[in-house]
């Protein structure tokens, strides 16, 4: 599907949905300031939960699943059936919780098919042998440009968005997008492009595809910094307040002016603090590295390789 015909797609779904019938509650890990979302249709009560965190002390080598467990909680207290465990990208700041949500409430875990490109490069990276498939396999959907779905009876389309990662989703879904790393509060810009597949380029495209959509959209975002001048957390804004407003990309910023800007700014930032177990974990799905002889599980750290 071309682009056009994909954004197209996009536009009617959204403009089908005149009302915000999506109910959307986000859940926001301070640790890493990440979003997560359980979002459902309060006709069927069908849902679906987006980018989970699983708490992870590095200094210690611990996980635990208190972010984990209160997405649980609000589930079965709103009585809610989980159609899908999306996940936008391969993350490089935290791990997943999706296999630990997914054995607790069900659901199909979900990411775009482009993971099998972070698969081969990472899998090569972290050294992890034959015995990681890289295939998309740790995956049970791998959705295409253009996908359609539903979460009960809302309407749903995933687009590809890549330039954070090859591997970035966006998902619309009613009148609402969880925009993954793609775009950030319109006065802190835009994600990264540095990591390996990245790319400034695609990801000015991909931005200029969301803003494409209605002025009214709302978009979910999958973290928040907290920009200069701004003491709260704030990680949810509108298609209309990022094209007037995004520091680096808003209407009238052409794709040289972005991508110089996006290339300088990259190469004063420092690596994600959890990049190396976040993404060892993440690009299997989330779930954990196989136990060794000894029965304890380890995350690899290469040395001198980024």
């Amino acid at each position: 599907m071309s682009d056009t015909h994909v954004t197209d797609a996009i536009v009617q779904v959204c403009a089908a949905q005149l009302a915000p019938t999506l109910n959307v509650k986000s859940f926001f890990d301070d640790a890493s300031s990440t979003a997560s979302y359980v979002v459902h249709d309060p006709a069927t009560k069908m849902a679906a939960i987006i980018d989970s965190v699983l708490d992870f002390d590095a200094a210690a080598g611990r996980t635990d699943t208190a972010s984990a467990d209160a997405i649980i909680e609000y589930v079965r207290d709103e009585g809610l059936n989980i159609e899908w465990l999306l996940e936008t990208h391969a993350h490089a700041d935290h791990l997943s919780a999706a296999p630990y949500l997914q054995t607790r409430l069900g659901g199909t875990l979900a990411i775009g098919r482009d993971i099998i490109r972070v698969q081969e490069v990472f899998g090569k990276l972290f050294n992890a042998g034959t015995e990681f498939v890289r295939d998309g396999s740790d995956f049970d959907r791998l959705f295409d440009d253009g996908d359609h779905f539903l979460i009960g009876s809302i309407p749903a389309i995933a687009l590809h968005v890549p330039g954070h990662t090859p591997a970035d989703m966006a998902y619309v879904i009613g009148d609402a997008v969880f925009t993954g790393d793609t775009l950030f509060m319109p006065d802190y810009g835009s994600a990264r492009a540095d990591f390996p597949g990245g790319d400034a380029r695609q990801l000015y495209h991909s931005i200029r595809r969301l803003l494409k959509l209605p002025p009214e959209t709302r978009l979910f975002l999958c973290h928040d910094y907290k920009a200069a001048g701004r003491d709260t957390y704030v990680w949810e804004t509108t298609v209309g307040a990022q094209r007037s407003g995004n520091v680096h990309v808003h209407e009238g910023v052409g794709e040289e002016e972005f991508v110089a800007m996006r290339t300088a700014r990259d190469a004063t930032l420092s690596m994600p603090a959890l990049i190396m177990p976040a993404v060892q974990v993440n690009m299997r799905g989330g779930h954990l590295p196989a136990p060794e002889a000894n029965g304890t599980r380890y995350l690899k750290i290469p040395l001198d390789a980024l």
